[in-house]
């Protein structure tokens, strides 16, 4: 099972503060630890929202709005991508994370939907176009 690990924000990180070297290294080892094992596929750090715009969408219509936002419980600092065999495994995991911030913090794990959640309303053609996306993804270099 694919699941999104999610960083919440805290203060700090809304007010930009960047993490202790001892923080960077101990996030660098356990990163190290995932992808050793097999489950990290991607994942990174957020700046605040204070950088960011959201797109509220009403019908039609489209409306920016700049950062920042005010929810902070809300926001997402970082993420991972991360492939596992079960939520309780995700969970073990995460119970392993150094503190990613210099309070006290909070990881969201969600899982992504399958193919088969879709039922019949994805159909072979739908899967096709699918996997030829994410072969094209899987085969583009930044």
């Amino acid at each position: 099972m694919r699941v999104m690990v999610m960083v919440k924000a805290t203060p700090e990180s809304e007010a930009g503060q960047m993490p202790s070297m001892e923080l960077i290294a101990a996030m660098g080892k356990y990163n190290e630890e995932l992808v050793k094992a097999g489950i990290m596929q991607g994942g990174d750090g957020l700046k605040p929202s204070s950088a960011g715009v959201r797109v509220r969408f009403s019908g039609k219509d489209r409306t920016v709005v700049d950062g920042p936002f005010a929810e902070t419980k809300e926001l997402i600092a970082g993420y991972w991508l991360w492939q596992v065999q079960s939520m309780d495994e995700a969970i073990e995991w995460v119970k392993r994370c150094p503190n990613p911030m210099v309070s006290d913090s909070e990881i969201e794990i969600r899982p992504f939907f399958e193919p088969a959640d879709f039922g019949e309303a994805f159909t072979p053609e739908l899967q096709e176009q699918e996997k030829r996306l994410r072969q094209q993804i899987d085969g583009q270099t930044r």
